[in-house]
């Protein structure tokens, strides 16, 4: 066409400008989205005294620890294309760490979460190196198959309440200290950990690593051909997933200040993937808004009426179908780019 028509040369440049500009808006856009919602975050505490309601603090706790799980799912789902339906499984052994080593007397909270990054990333290695032998329907059905194991395996452990839970005497602490007692310094922390999830991500997508991951989702095959090992990325993936859900465990025992075998159901993995399918996938900032976004249509719908259900599942659906992308789509649309 150039040696034709030499005129279309500098369009062809342009149009080969803007595909390349075209990530870094996007990759821009989901920065600001996901700082944007971080500060509003993080303005929330100061709100909810103002306007006399504490309970909106304990709401928004369990959104930023339901974010946490959504964000580590979305990097093996929204980045890499692996739909696994036993992520909850890494939230329930990060609970199960708070409450089997605060019945051993260790409180501290770092040293539950760094139990707990083991604990669920060594189930993630072991489980997702055999699962991604599979692909497909397959990958889900032996995900899910692990994460039923896990929860009869904590449903069995009668030491630590078996099917009935466990109720823990308080919240950990920090160097011997009980802050976490205190609901919004509780908060911070929750928030704390959401911000270091989001920005850790953030630079392994944007990592070759990432790009890697995201070739592999797109075609496997293909990555292979050019000298990529697209299982070794694949699974590193997965276990920072699982290691990271893990951490959210360790923050929703000591939110409830009670760990049972029901945080780990496939029910509740199920809730996960459509947060990340409700925010968007493969967009960080769109797994923070998809948890949001879930947990408080769920809030307020459960209030008004007895078969919320009925209503919570119509908006579901009618949200996937008129909403390409998720929520983030959405607000890329009416802002002229992607979130």
């Amino acid at each position: 066409m150039s040696a034709t028509d030499p005129a279309a040369s500098p369009a062809i440049d342009d149009a080969v400008a803007a595909d390349a500009r075209r990530p870094r808006l996007a990759a821009r856009g989901a920065l600001v989205a996901g700082v944007i919602l971080l500060a509003l975050f993080a303005a929330l505490p100061p709100v909810a005294t103002a306007i006399g309601d504490p309970f909106l603090v304990v709401t928004a706790t369990r959104i930023l620890i339901f974010a946490i799980a959504a964000l580590s799912l979305d990097l093996v789902l929204g980045f890499g294309a692996m739909v696994s339906f036993g992520h909850a499984a890494f939230l329930g052994f990060g609970a199960y760490a708070v409450a089997i080593l605060a019945t051993a007397g260790v409180d501290d909270v770092l040293l539950q979460m760094i139990v707990a990054v083991l604990g669920s990333g060594l189930f993630a290695l072991v489980t997702g190196a055999i699962s991604l032998r599979t692909k497909g329907v397959y990958f889900i059905m032996i995900t899910l198959a692990f994460g039923q194991m896990a929860y009869f395996f904590f449903v069995s452990l009668s030491a630590y309440g078996g099917d009935d839970g466990l109720t823990l005497q308080h919240r950990s602490t920090l160097f011997g200290q009980s802050v976490f007692e205190n609901d919004v310094a509780f908060y911070y922390l929750a928030l704390v950990v959401l911000a270091a999830a989001f920005f850790l991500l953030r630079m392994v997508v944007a990592s070759r690593f990432g790009r890697v991951l995201r070739g592999t989702r797109d075609n496997a095959m293909r990555m292979q051909a050019i000298g990529f090992a697209p299982f070794r990325y694949q699974l590193t993936a997965y276990v920072v997933a699982g290691a990271l859900c893990g951490i959210a465990g360790v923050l929703l025992a000591n939110q409830t200040e009670f760990v049972s075998p029901a945080f780990m159901t496939w029910q509740r993995s199920g809730e996960l993937i459509v947060m990340v399918v409700l925010g968007g996938m493969g967009t960080l900032a769109g797994a923070i808004a998809g948890a949001a976004g879930y947990l408080i249509l769920e809030e307020v719908l459960s209030s008004t009426w007895e078969h919320w259900h009925l209503v919570f599942g119509a908006l579901i659906i009618l949200l996937v179908l008129f909403t390409r992308g998720g929520m983030a789509g959405l607000v890329g649309r009416i802002f002229g780019g992607r979130a």
